[in-house]
């Protein structure tokens, strides 16, 4: 497995600013760089690839997912994430920040949280001509030559950007529209458990700190994830075990204790019945992907 910490820095087309943008693969990446890039590496920072033409198949979390026209397919930090193996021809726009760029926008974007489990955008005629325009101005913004480079207005065109993304990712799906209370109370739950992870916090806590009865909380949960609070926070932590041991070298007893488990055999026996197979069984098939 690839480690891409530091990766963003390196190829940032922006002094203060750890981002960058491109367009059509107009700007070369670094040998080094690329190499990380096609091989499965466990993201640091944000990503997104919006294709204006084209048709690319992504891998996020071992998922597969295909983007064609005016879809766009988007990254967080500690997703693990694999480009397309082949050069493509397709005409796309790329962009990558970290969580300190995001922290200097004015608005928020629960979208990043993944609310509808989907890290696919699908934009409308009128949307993603204002995307491309956004983006072409991103661009442009970023490597104009001679000039200096306005990080108030790159910021600004960023927030516009991310605002585009955020209000096409809930109406692809009318039914979960971004002002419906419900869906707050349910991004409100989701931040909670990602903030607190490895605490291993029960239901009556967070549906407390959420001024919530247990059972209302749990109707919220079941009916935009499809299972219950408790089996929704056991699958993200199974699946933050998966991607732990795709890039590192934690033991299982390790592994079981930085997630928050007191017995590694109990988290053993989970990680099966989540996963459908053993934690070595895990290994050896993901073992050929991450060496290739």
């Amino acid at each position: 497995m690839q480690e891409t910490k530091g990766l963003l820095d390196k190829i940032k087309h922006h002094d203060k600013l750890l981002m960058t943008v491109n367009e059509n693969c107009k700007i070369n990446l670094p040998d080094e760089v690329l190499e990380k890039l096609l091989k499965p590496h466990k993201l640091d920072h944000y990503c997104f690839i919006f294709l204006d033409q084209g048709l690319e198949t992504y891998k996020i979390d071992a998922e597969e997912i295909t983007i064609s026209d005016s879809q766009l397919v988007f990254g967080s930090p500690n997703q693990i994430f694999l480009n397309p193996s082949q050069k493509s021809h397709s005409l796309n726009y790329k962009a990558a920040f970290d969580e300190n760029v995001l922290a200097l926008l004015p608005n928020s974007f629960p979208f990043l949280l993944n609310p509808l489990n989907t890290n696919t955008i699908t934009f409308d005629t009128d949307a993603k001509e204002r995307v491309k325009s956004v983006f072409s101005n991103l661009f442009q913004l970023l490597h104009v030559s001679g000039k200096p480079k306005n990080t108030d207005i790159i910021l600004a065109h960023l927030n516009t950007l991310l605002t585009e993304f955020n209000s096409a990712y809930f109406e692809q799906s009318k039914q979960h529209n971004i002002f419906n209370p419900k869906l707050s109370k349910y991004i409100a739950f989701k931040l909670a458990v990602e903030t607190h992870l490895t605490e291993q916090h029960d239901v009556h806590t967070i549906a407390e700190k959420l001024a919530m009865t247990p059972s209302s909380l749990y109707g919220v949960v079941k009916s935009f994830s499809g299972v219950s609070p408790k089996e929704w926070m056991t699958n993200r932590l199974m699946l933050e075990a998966q991607r732990k041991l795709q890039y590192s070298s934690l033991s299982v007893k390790e592994l079981a204790y930085e997630l928050g488990f007191n017995d590694p055999d109990y988290f053993s026996r989970l990680f099966k019945k989540s996963t459908g197979k053993s934690v070595s069984a895990f290994l050896a098939d993901h073992h050929d992907l991450s060496s290739n």
